[in-house]
């Protein structure tokens, strides 16, 4: 995975060279694309109506962008104006229902692929909204909403599509969006303003434009739960471990924090077995402990010994820099639905919590 994305993002004549040579089937993925989408456009595939009102949060490329701690914050603040929500997503490895178990405990999780299924599982198990984690490509249900995610570290002009690049849609495809979030973990504020004026024109008109910061604020140990602050990385040797789309960006986190880094990356999902942890032991035997981010700790502290070394994740939480009257308005707009569509739900609650956007800890 690597190699690949070396050739995806890297500048140099190599991958120039293996990008122009994917070239042609990245033209024929392009043009699949366009034409799967210009059926759903024409009523030529069918599309259906969800069992209960759905925002579907996605991405116009493959890796990581955030969107499961996006997801368990829109989760969070819909929670606390009233509504019933379930995430629906359709399950690559357990990592994603195990964190967002953790994070919010009392969200309906439903893991399946076939998201209109999956939506009408999400309401007889008594939930009054959903959140499509992953479901922009996802055109067979209809959607009350549709926010696409960017990362900041990883967009640039010029991507190419699927092999040859990470697009899976190209950049007119943002005309389907209600709300582009740019997020960024390691990238400046400022690069993520300008990815996000880069690309708010190829929205529809109306659409919205947010900037999120995906930002840790704690060192959790993985076994007891017991929190460490961030100044706790100051200088401290230690193994960084990342199965996560985009790893980089979580290593430099953690850098930027002062933390003298041994890097360890797998492939995103990757389902950890006891010879992974035993690997992890070993190269970390001469540090101070591993560090992993959240969707890895619930995989990984299972299979660790009592005898190994401390295992902590870093807990992060999504601060909103920009934009937070659309997403506001996009959520009010999902609790309307919801009412509108369930005469006998409860209120919807006020519109937002009082000190304003809520944070969910998460980790993507």
């Amino acid at each position: 995975m690597r190699t690949i994305e070396r050739v995806w993002y890297g500048e140099g004549a190599g991958a120039q060279m293996a990008g122009a040579v994917l070239a042609p089937a990245g033209w024929g993925y392009a043009a699949v694309a366009a034409l799967r989408n210009s059926m759903y456009d024409h009523g030529i595939l069918r599309s259906y109506a969800p069992a209960i009102p759905a925002l579907s949060l996605g991405n116009l490329s493959v890796g990581g962008t955030g969107k499961t701690p996006v997801a368990a914050w829109a989760a969070a603040w819909l929670a606390h104006a009233g509504a019933r929500p379930a995430v629906v997503l359709r399950g690559y490895g357990d990592d994603e229902p195990l964190v967002h178990a953790q994070l919010n405990p009392e969200l309906i999780v439903v893991t399946e692929a076939d998201r209109v299924r999956g939506v009408a599982e999400a309401r007889a198990l008594g939930a009054d909204c959903a959140i499509l984690d992953d479901a922009f490509q996802h055109r067979r249900l209809r959607r009350t909403a549709d926010w696409v995610l960017v990362a900041a570290e990883q967009w640039r002009p010029g991507l190419r599509s699927l092999p040859a690049g990470p697009l899976r849609e190209p950049v007119s495809s943002l005309r389907r969006a209600d709300l582009l979030i740019v997020t960024r973990k390691s990238a400046a504020r400022e690069r993520a303003d300008e990815v996000a004026e880069a690309l708010a024109p190829r929205l529809r008109a109306g659409g919205g434009v947010a900037v999120c910061h995906l930002t840790p604020y704690a060192v959790v140990d993985a076994r007891t739960g017991h929190r460490e602050p961030l100044s706790w990385l100051q200088g401290r040797e230690i193994t960084a471990v990342a199965a996560v789309g985009a790893p980089e960006s979580f290593f430099a986190q953690l850098a930027s924090h002062g933390a003298r880094l041994e890097p360890l990356a797998f492939p995103d999902h990757h389902a950890f077995d006891a010879r992974d942890v035993a690997r992890i032991i070993g190269i970390a035997a001469s540090r101070g402990g591993v560090l992993c981010t959240l969707k890895d700790a619930v995989k990984v502290a299972p299979l660790w010994p009592p005898s190994g070394p401390p295992l902590w994740y870093v807990s992060q939480r999504v601060v909103v820099e920009r934009g937070g009257a659309a997403l506001d308005a996009s959520l009010e707009g999902i609790l309307a639905a919801r009412v509108a569509a369930s005469p006998t739900a409860g209120a919807a609650g006020p519109s937002s919590p009082p000190h304003g956007h809520r944070s969910s800890t998460a980790d993507r």
